[in-house]
């Protein structure tokens, strides 16, 4: 089968805006939500549009496109702190109550708080780098930094320097991936958005507010988490270095770890056959 944009797309009204999505395999099937990551020009269906295809011959795939970047309907809080309650209102509004989720590098995050906050709701969970903290790395790591000087000043030379960090296979970012990056990077409510979350001054006031909190980080909880766990690595990834797995791996309880060479922070595209071949097992493998 093939997965088109225009037909999968979804809309759900929900008492915090219009959450958009992305629906395909059959109605029945076991729901499979897929979070995407963050930076320029992000959009759930661009990090999964290649994905579909296959898992939508095995699940219901519902690919959220997560408030603050462009597509569903815009926030005035820091987009982190919107994605979970966005979920939570995502999964009430289509009535589920147990689903497996795959989350690229923020998304992995969010789904992982989920896991924390409701440890029923999720079955099986699958993260794409991102999850965890340095270990070895100095942090935020090398793409991170680049990401902020973008959102400081958006310009197609830093936004193709940031693209270039995310891959190993440096003919992955094409003349076409920088332009519908750009474009959506630019509009106006995306970028003050982006602003919201990485602009130096949110990093340094976030990591000053951490160290003065009570509550301990979600790093430092991971034992709690019920679900059976795959968690998934680019061995190049210079935006989450491979050490940030290290903790996650050996702290949740069922996690299995599962590493990709030649392979930066995209590893469901840039080692798609391979990702989705130990995904798919993982997901469909009998309990």
């Amino acid at each position: 089968m093939t997965v088109t944009h225009e037909e999968s797309l979804r809309e759900l009204a929900t008492d915090d805006g219009v959450l958009r999505y992305h629906e395909a395999g059959p109605a029945n099937g076991r729901p499979l939500v897929l979070l995407h990551g963050s930076g320029p020009g992000v959009t759930g269906w661009r990090n999964f549009r290649g994905n579909l295809d296959l898992f939508a011959q095995h699940f219901r795939c519902l690919v959220l496109e997560l408030p603050g970047f462009g597509v569903s309907d815009p926030t005035e809080q820091h987009p982190m702190a919107a994605a979970l309650p966005a979920v939570e209102r995502f999964l009430d509004g289509l009535g589920l109550d147990q689903v497996d989720v795959v989350g690229n590098s923020m998304g992995g995050v969010v789904a992982t708080r989920l896991a924390l906050a409701q440890p029923d709701r999720i079955r099986r969970l699958v993260t794409i780098g991102g999850m965890g903290r340095n270990i070895f790395s100095p942090g935020p790591g090398e793409g991170i930094n680049l990401l902020v000087e973008f959102t400081e000043d958006p310009t197609r030379e830093r936004l193709v320097t940031w693209l270039r960090s995310m891959v190993f296979d440096q003919s992955l970012v094409t003349d076409e991936l920088v332009e519908e990056r750009w474009q959506q990077a630019t509009e106006p409510d995306t970028l003050a958005s982006a602003r919201r979350m990485y602009g130096r001054g949110v990093l340094q006031a976030m990591a000053a507010a951490a160290e003065r909190s009570a509550e301990p980080p979600y790093w430092a909880m991971l034992h709690k988490i019920k679900a059976r766990t795959l968690i998934t690595w680019g061995r190049d990834d210079r935006v989450s270095p491979l050490d940030m797995a290290l903790v996650p791996m050996r702290t949740i309880p069922d996690a299995e770890l599962h590493v990709l060479p030649s392979c930066g922070h995209w590893a469901m595209i840039e080692q798609k056959a391979a990702w989705e071949s130990v995904v798919l097992s993982f997901l469909t493998r009998v309990d």
